[in-house]
């Protein structure tokens, strides 16, 4: 039993084939059991491929396409990590206008791992204390954030971590802002 509610509240997750499996499951797993309604958007329609590190994983059916939805649906955003599935994301404008939304809107957003690739892409990193896998430390300082090596971070709504050892961390305070709902410093 968790200590936030969820419910009534909407969560989207984006991802595409390629996405880190466990980043997308214990994440889905928290908000779920937290009560809320848990969509999987992705780039294309029916099944998308999960990845064990570099070993294939499930498949997960994808609930709606990035092109049908819009981030006023949704109360918040989860961005697994997987060094496929944010690249191939952040080549899609359509998911990146959908990503800055959430920023636009005040919307608490949570990325991990290589996730916050499309958060260098939909460039809302500017200013922002964030983490990540090692390897994004030069792109997100590029794009403005301050990176630190933290288990997780938050930042106005944003929470931000390193790898699946820090998923508790990250499904944690993910939960506390989803609670929360709107962060007036969560900007674009």
């Amino acid at each position: 039993m968790t200590k936030f509610n969820l419910q009534g509240k909407r969560i989207a997750f984006l991802a595409t084939d390629g996405f880190e499996q466990v980043e997308l499951t214990d994440p889905w797993e928290a908000v779920a059991a937290a009560g809320a309604d848990v969509q999987l958007i992705s780039l294309k329609s029916g099944k998308i491929q999960g990845v064990h590190h570099d070993q294939k994983g499930e498949q997960f059916s994808v609930d709606q396409v990035v092109d049908e939805v819009s981030a006023e649906n949704f109360d918040g955003l989860v961005l697994p990590g997987g060094v496929f599935n944010p690249d191939a994301l952040r080549m899609n404008e359509t998911a990146m206008d959908f990503v800055r939304d959430f920023f636009k809107q005040g919307k608490p957003v949570a990325a991990i791992c290589h996730g916050p690739w499309s958060l260098v892409e939909a460039d809302v990193v500017a200013d922002r204390r964030v983490t990540s896998w090692p390897s994004l430390k030069t792109d997100l300082t590029n794009a403005g954030a301050t990176w630190v090596d933290e288990e997780c971070v938050c930042d106005h709504g944003l929470v931000t971590s390193r790898n699946p050892d820090d998923l508790p961390a990250f499904c944690d305070k993910m939960l506390e802002e989803f609670a929360e709902g709107r962060h007036a410093e969560q900007t674009a």
